[in-house]
């Protein structure tokens, strides 16, 4: 509930840094953007299951995948 609007609030910052012509607060987005992926990734393993990126590059690499967790997967038809 964190990660994915760091992620996402990286972009915006990032133009209006640019358009203010600030280079050198670069690391600013750059931190957003990577804390908001490592609170993803940590939320992924508490759950169980597999980042959407991962799932991709799985796919194509014709590999299994988890995308959803087990403990949340409908073991009747309904």
């Amino acid at each position: 509930m964190v990660g994915i609007p760091l992620t996402i609030l990286a972009l915006p910052l990032a133009a209006w840094q640019l358009a203010e012509w600030r280079w050198d607060l670069w690391w600013r987005p750059a931190a957003l953007l990577v804390c908001g992926y490592i609170l993803q990734f940590v939320g992924h393993v508490i759950e169980g299951n597999d980042m959407g990126e991962v799932i991709l590059i799985k796919r194509w690499a014709g590999k299994p995948y988890v995308a959803v967790a087990p403990r949340y997967r409908s073991t009747t038809a309904d």
